[in-house]
């Protein structure tokens, strides 16, 4: 066994990385970093830090490691985690970084969520050609030490009905292994079962917002290709 360490915050970190795991054919690959910032924190090059984690980091992983799952012949497979928090908010494009608004944790990471979302959506029609399926899964609030340092209220209040860690990964590690998942793509899942990706009808996006997320995510990652 090997181990690469990332910071998907730091895209020169994110294209080190994966050039350095691309070396050999990638069979699954895991999208789950993740924060909730109580205050908006900019990265060494300007840019808000949970769009780079949440969104801009996977989005250049992936770029660099195309190639690498390709060549599983068919059997490789990508997964996002996101979250049901990206029920309550649909994507905002207008101002991404928090640059004009007053920041909200919480508000941040939803909508971080629902781009990865929709852009598990994109990858998953991209990525057919070369036979790797691509979705993103909400593994219920669990109980980890990031729920209770980031939103600790929540935590009090709902601990006894919380989630365990493993009971969170488990559709995680049924969309890696199962056979029954090998042909499951372009889906959001929960409890291993396809769910709807909006409630509200507000919060649906237009065919043209998930064109301009899609060039978002180059313009983010373009000066690491």
């Amino acid at each position: 066994m090997s181990v690469v360490v990332a910071d998907l915050s730091n895209l020169e970190s994110v294209a080190t990385a994966g050039a350095r795991l691309g070396a050999r054919p990638i069979d699954v690959l895991i999208h789950n970093a993740g924060l909730l910032p109580s205050e908006r924190v900019e990265t060494a090059d300007g840019l808000e830090l949970t769009l780079r984690t949440h969104v801009a980091g996977p989005f250049l992983l992936t770029k660099k490691l195309r190639p690498a799952l390709r060549a599983a012949d068919g059997r490789a497979r990508v997964i996002r985690v996101s979250s049901g928090g990206m029920y309550a908010r649909r994507l905002n494009l207008d101002d991404p970084q928090w640059r004009h608004r007053p920041y909200d944790g919480v508000v941040a990471y939803a909508e971080t969520k629902r781009a990865q979302v929709v852009l598990a959506e994109l990858w998953a029609e991209l990525l057919r050609v070369d036979g790797v399926t691509v979705n993103s899964m909400h593994p219920g609030w669990a109980d980890t030490p990031g729920v209770a340092s980031s939103i600790p209220r929540f935590h009090a209040i709902t601990r006894a009905f919380l989630r365990t860690p493993a009971q969170g990964a488990d559709t995680m590690v049924w969309l890696a292994a199962s056979d029954a998942a090998a042909h499951v793509t372009g889906r959001f899942l929960f409890d291993r079962m396809p769910r709807l990706t909006h409630r509200l009808p507000a919060t649906r996006e237009t065919g043209a917002e998930r064109k301009a997320l899609w060039e978002l995510c180059e313009t983010l990652v373009e000066s690491s290709l």
